[in-house]
């Protein structure tokens, strides 16, 4: 069974501001009793967290400009390029882009980013924040090639390392279930096969019956 939004997530997203509405438009109540007990240190990871991140092959990471801007960023690759490390701590390999380096230059600045986590077949939705750092190869090389996924040949530049501090279990509402090929492929799989014993059956029928004659 999932869990809902862990107490750290709300003591620091929750703002004053956001507190405010809340209380305005009756809810305050109901989220201020989840708050209870909230003292500021990091929501712990637990099973259901680790298992769910294991398992994706991609997610959203945002971070913000020196100006304040917004910026959101895909990361994909084979399913468990999410490394989970000790710990609250998760790490991935990073390789040669577009080489604008804008989510570098952000964490340079100010390391607090969010993710998004989905998994779109099964409608649910993990969301994490957390302060990160970026490691180069030349720096720690060991570290780099350990986060790459086993059997990737492409060379590792960098790896990011973030310490989550809080996750929000959200609601299934609105998101549209989506599968890769793969998933497709092994939704069909056993109908194909079906098929395949039933065209099979037939001609075996039709060469095994003698015709009859008039």
């Amino acid at each position: 069974m999932m869990r809902g939004m862990a107490q750290n997530y709300m003591h620091t997203m929750f703002s004053d501001a956001a507190r405010a509405l809340q209380e305005a438009d009756g809810s305050r109540r109901s989220y201020a009793r989840m708050e209870e007990g909230a003292d500021g240190s990091p929501d712990l990871i637990g099973e259901d967290e680790r298992s769910f991140i294991a398992a994706r092959d991609s997610f959203y990471i945002a971070s913000t400009t020196l100006d304040g801007w917004p910026y959101i960023q895909h990361r994909g690759g084979t399913g468990g390029f999410l490394k989970l490390l000790e710990g609250n701590r998760i790490g991935f390999a990073d390789y040669r882009g577009n080489r604008q380096h804008l989510s570098d230059a952000n964490i340079a600045h100010d390391p607090r980013v969010s993710l998004f986590l989905m998994d779109y077949p099964n409608r649910r939705r993990l969301k994490l924040i957390g302060l990160a750092s970026v490691v180069a190869r030349a720096d720690d090389p060991v570290l780099v090639e350990g986060l790459k996924p086993e059997g990737y040949s492409a060379v590792a530049e960098r790896a990011y390392l973030i310490d989550m501090v809080g996750f929000d279990w959200n609601c299934p509402q609105h998101i549209s279930p989506r599968f890769t090929e793969a998933e497709v492929k092994a939704g069909v799989a056993p109908l194909l096969a079906e098929i395949e014993h039933l065209r099979a059956e037939i001609a075996r029928l039709s060469t095994s019956t003698p015709p009859t004659g008039e």
